[in-house]
């Protein structure tokens, strides 16, 4: 996590004036304070929530209340401050009696939120909730259908994993959910270790002393030493004959019915032949040797099923992404 440049500083800055006088909603009238967003501008992760509050009016900051408490509760427990992240909302200013945004003020606020993205550059950005993650992933999917799956994507220009989780506000009263909503914290460290490095990045300087790198705890480390693996058990196909190797095939045991029983023709006498016969027996006598050669001749035909089984056709390679789906990085 490289710190941010002044240009990065400055950006934000100016974007934080001008939504501090923005004008754009009938919200604008009734709120007490503007909420921009706060956090490290050079952050990997960013979370986006949903609207202010009553205390984010009061204050101008996001998530203060009970909500902002989970939130750091759960930042502490993969080793995170909410110093070290960003924290922003969809909406800018406060709802009356925090009711849901409306489709315009959503339209008003996103120019913001997108050139927030666009500056701050996070690796991952995780979204609470149901307003959040439908505006960023451009899916009207629920929020209980696709939480805990990121997705690769990119917005304003910028290659990023979106993140979808439950927000903090939902969970403080539903345990199941609050339940839910850990585990699916506890994988944002894998995440961000696997996150498409931004340009540049490789070359850049270390973090400053005062912005130490960060490392997820020790029980979540991917560089802990793995516990020892059992050894593989046999194969069951190691181990059985196949079924086609081992029993007999049914038209090898069994003599066939023609060549056991003696044919009705074979058994009674042959009338006496006469000239016209033997001349016709002449004329088919090459071709009745030539059948059982050409029989002989012939390879028996191949068993398709066989085929299949010794030779199977290779994978095609899995098309590339960018960043790469985490499902191929075998993360979730």
């Amino acid at each position: 996590m490289a710190p941010a440049t002044d240009d990065v500083v400055a950006a934000l800055d100016a974007l934080r004036q001008e939504v501090e006088c923005c004008s754009r909603c009938a919200l604008e009238a009734a709120r007490t304070r503007a909420v921009f967003g706060e956090g490290d501008p050079g952050a990997d992760l960013m979370f986006v929530g949903e609207a202010p509050g009553y205390h984010e009016d009061q204050q101008g900051r996001p998530f203060v209340g009970q909500a902002g408490k989970l939130l750091e509760q759960l930042l502490a427990d993969i080793g995170l401050t909410r110093e070290q992240v960003y924290i922003a909302n969809v909406l800018k200013s406060r709802p009356p009696n925090n009711r849901d945004p409306r489709p315009e003020e959503i339209d008003a606020c996103r120019p913001y939120l997108f050139r927030q993205i666009e500056i701050i550059k996070p690796k991952v950005v995780c979204t609470l909730g149901n307003f959040a993650t439908k505006l960023l992933s451009g899916d009207q999917t629920g929020i209980t259908k696709v939480h805990g799956h990121p997705r690769a994507t990119v917005i304003s220009g910028h290659p990023l994993y979106l993140y979808p989780i439950f927000h903090p506000a939902a969970a403080l009263y539903t345990p199941a959910m609050l339940t839910t909503l850990k585990e699916d914290f506890s994988r944002l460290p894998q995440l961000l270790a696997h996150a498409a490095p931004q340009p540049g990045e490789e070359a850049a300087a270390p973090p400053a002393a005062e912005r130490p790198a960060w490392r997820p705890p020790e029980h979540l480390r991917r560089d802990a030493a793995p516990a020892a693996r059992p050894e593989a058990a046999p194969q069951l196909g190691d181990a059985t004959p196949r079924r086609d190797d081992a029993a007999p095939r049914v038209d090898d045991a069994a003599p066939r019915v023609d060549d056991a029983a003696p044919r009705v023709d074979d058994a009674a006498p042959s009338p006496a032949p006469t000239p016209e016969d033997d001349a016709r027996t002449l004329d088919q006598a090459p071709a009745a040797v030539a059948a059982p050669v050409a029989a002989a001749a012939s390879p028996p035909a191949a068993d398709p099923d066989r085929i299949a089984a010794a030779d199977p056709e290779p994978d095609p390679d899995p098309a590339p992404a960018v960043p790469a789906e985490p499902e191929q990085l075998g993360l979730f």
